[in-house]
């Protein structure tokens, strides 16, 4: 099998059993998050069960591109049920990016499913594909950077990139280090932002794996191979990847100066955008294996490298002495958070709402809730850290912040208040917004179809990014608005060009039901389970790209037959995105999941996103880029929509649940007869 190793390992930590399962009885799923979710469903057999429950299973699977020569493709997926969605626990998803994926493959496995729970606190080592279970007491306790550097030490006696040779168990020689995934104390502490970290900023972060890996008593695993993954075509796969930088891929020292094309040549390489690293003049990009974006920085003074995006931003502005920029208390803050393993994406909107509620007089000494935290010093280095590992601790505080901001309003009996004045701005089960929902209406939709902040960027710099900077500064958009919607509607599977109008009056529409199944789809097979990064995939509008036009689809068909020897159309793809989707959609149907669940707090219906907020979209009947704002949502078009995206997918209408025919028509059987079994069939 072109593309896999062929081997599954299944451990089973509660005894220490290892065992395999062979790739191919699992082929038709692809890599990922595919495969990971066709493991989950067949194993866990109880998937009601709470996510630190020792029955949650837990699959890491690598991306079927992983371990290749297809550019930006080092993905690894985790899938299983999540501690950090509320109300209900729901199976989910989290990746990182770096080397975990690669080295997992060339260690020979396609993907680990985790089952069960350790007596005491265990690391996992493997090496050439030889696995052992290792005492973690000496490390236990240790932040995430401490945790890496033993193990490397351990396993191959280096710490760093090319040094001496080195021998490792079995006599094998390497001037690599090991490849290690691990948590920090907020997992040992069973946070629910709890991330699970991999060198010194990959992370993931969102659904609170890094705390149900705490109550597992598995701090690491560590993997280190030297195989390799074959490929259909070798030659046709360098060609593709030479084909792909050469035509779209920017230069770190070529940056476009245009506003936009800044941003996307920071959007594809973080280290020319100083709001997302510190500002140092020798800072050059770093990337995961095989990258052709390179979106880390890597900077002379040794903070926050390889952070971007959330984490990096975290503390930026609080800095009274240097409000507005990325200095080095907030360098150090970022490291800190990676350090200890907590998920910067739900700091982001959990700290400033504690200084609202602070400011408020509601938190504080002998207030309501009693804390001696002072957030009126944020910008300090000292509280920064003492906020930080309170968290971790769960001391203070701090425990009912580790909870997350949903369960943390919850505790402090503010929830309903908040969610109806939207200072608790949750819209995606108890995450924050990523992007508004009430503008950017595709992403809240995603969201509210699946169990998290999406987090897929396929259309969003194209549709949004590319106005909303632009057009306030007085540049006029390299590409047209009309010239997206075209480039966009003409991708299969629906064709349709309405699917980029943003414009209020059809963000209720059929249409915008397809835009809400393309994003779905495409990121469930090409991304999720093929493993393109998020960063430079889907590909509709590049500045780098022939007349702005990115490889979007054609990139992806290339890579996916010169590695797998397949031919696949466009159409096919996407039809097996839905597919994987569906058997998500399953498992949340037996987890409880019904149409009146899928609703947004209230504030999201009735308080204005007021802000600007330019997106493609028509005026009086022509293509224009719009600002969408100020908006909400309406109840009865959510509804609407609603009934839209569930015909178009094939499902009951008036539960949201999956009919046998749409099953059997995908070849899903056996996952009908277990929906049927628990009365889960309309």
């Amino acid at each position: 099998m072109y593309g896999y190793t062929g081997k599954i390992l299944r451990v089973n930590l509660t005894n220490k059993q290892v065992t395999t399962i062979n790739t191919e009885d699992y082929k038709e799923w692809s890599g990922g998050h595919g495969l990971g979710t066709a493991l989950f469903f067949d194993i866990c057999k109880d998937k009601t069960i709470s996510a630190f429950d020792p029955g949650n299973t837990l699959v890491v699977a690598p991306s079927l591109f992983s371990g290749t020569l297809v550019p930006a493709a080092c993905r690894t997926e985790i899938v299983g049920i999540a501690a950090q969605t509320y109300p209900i626990e729901w199976f989910s998803r989290s990746n990182a990016g770096g080397r975990f994926a690669n080295m997992l493959k060339w260690a020979g496995y396609d993907a680990i499913v985790l089952e069960g729970a350790a007596d005491k606190p265990t690391w996992i080592n493997i090496v050439e594909g030889e696995v052992e279970f290792k005492d973690a007491a000496n490390i236990w306790g240790m932040d995430t950077w401490e945790t890496q550097k033993v193990i490397f030490s351990e396993v191959t006696g280096t710490i760093g990139f090319g040094e001496d040779w080195k021998t490792v168990e079995g006599n094998w020689r390497t001037t690599q280090r090991p490849a290690v995934l691990c948590i920090g104390p907020a997992g040992e502490n069973r946070s629910r932002i709890g991330t699970i970290q991999t060198d010194a900023g990959n992370a993931m972060g969102q659904g609170g794996y890094g705390g149900v890996w705490g109550s597992k008593n598995l701090k690491a695993i560590s993997v280190w191979g030297t195989g390799s993954v074959e490929v259909a075509d070798p030659k046709a796969l360098m060609e593709a990847r030479l084909w792909a930088k050469k035509n779209y891929g920017p230069h770190p020292d070529d940056p476009k100066t245009d506003p936009w094309l800044g941003f996307i040549t920071s959007h594809f390489g973080g280290h020319l955008n100083p709001k997302w690293s510190l500002h140092d003049e020798q800072k050059r990009p770093t990337g995961c294996y095989g990258c052709h974006m390179n979106c880390r920085p890597r900077t002379s003074t040794g903070f926050g490298n390889e952070s971007t995006c959330y984490e990096a931003g975290l503390f930026q502005g609080y800095d009274r002495a240097a409000r507005g920029t990325v200095t080095e208390i907030a360098g150090k803050g970022v490291d800190l958070v990676q350090r200890l393993g907590i998920n910067g994406a739900e700091l982001s909107p959990l700290t400033p709402y504690c200084k609202t509620l602070y400011d408020e007089g509601f938190l504080g000494v002998g207030k309501q809730v009693n804390t001696s935290l002072r957030f009126d010093r944020m910008g300090e280095l000292d509280f920064i850290e003492d906020y930080l590992r309170r968290i971790a601790y769960r001391h203070e505080i701090g425990d009912d912040l580790a909870e997350g901001r949903a369960r943390c309003a919850k505790r402090w009996g503010r929830l309903e208040e908040d969610h109806k004045t939207g200072l608790v701005n949750d819209p995606l089960w108890g995450m924050g917004p990523h992007y508004d929902p009430r503008v950017e209406v595709y992403w809240g939709y995603t969201s509210l179809f699946s169990a998290r902040d999406v987090n897929c960027h396929d259309i969003n710099c194209t549709v949004h990014w590319m106005p909303h900077l632009d057009i306030p500064a007085g540049v006029t958009p390299v590409v047209s608005a009309k010239q997206v919607a075209d480039w966009f509607g003409e991708l299969a599977p629906y064709h349709d060009p309405d699917m980029a109008d943003f414009s209020t009056a059809n963000i209720y529409s059929a249409s915008m039901a397809k835009t809400t199944a393309w994003v779905l789809h495409y990121t469930r097979f090409w991304k999720q389970a093929c493993g393109l990064c998020d960063n430079a995939y889907a590909d509709i509008v590049n500045p780098y790209g022939p007349n702005n036009r990115g490889l979007t689809p054609e990139g992806e068909l290339k890579f996916y037959k010169a590695v797998t020897g397949e031919s696949l159309s466009f159409e096919d793809s996407m039809e097996i995105g839905r597919k994987i989707f569906n058997l998500d959609k399953a498992i949340w149907t037996l987890q409880g999941r019904h149409r009146d669940m899928e609703v947004y707090p209230d504030f999201d219906y009735s308080v204005d996103y007021v802000n600007d907020y330019w997106l493609t979209g028509k005026e009086d009947g022509e293509w224009a880029y719009i600002n969408v704002a100020p908006r909400h949502l309406d109840r009865d078009g959510v509804e609407e929509l609603k009934t839209h995206f569930y015909e178009l997918e094939g499902w009951d209408t008036s539960t949201g649940w999956q009919t046998r025919a749409t099953l059997e028509e995908l070849g899903l059987k056996y996952v009908a007869d277990e929906l049927e079994s628990k009365g889960k069939l309309p």
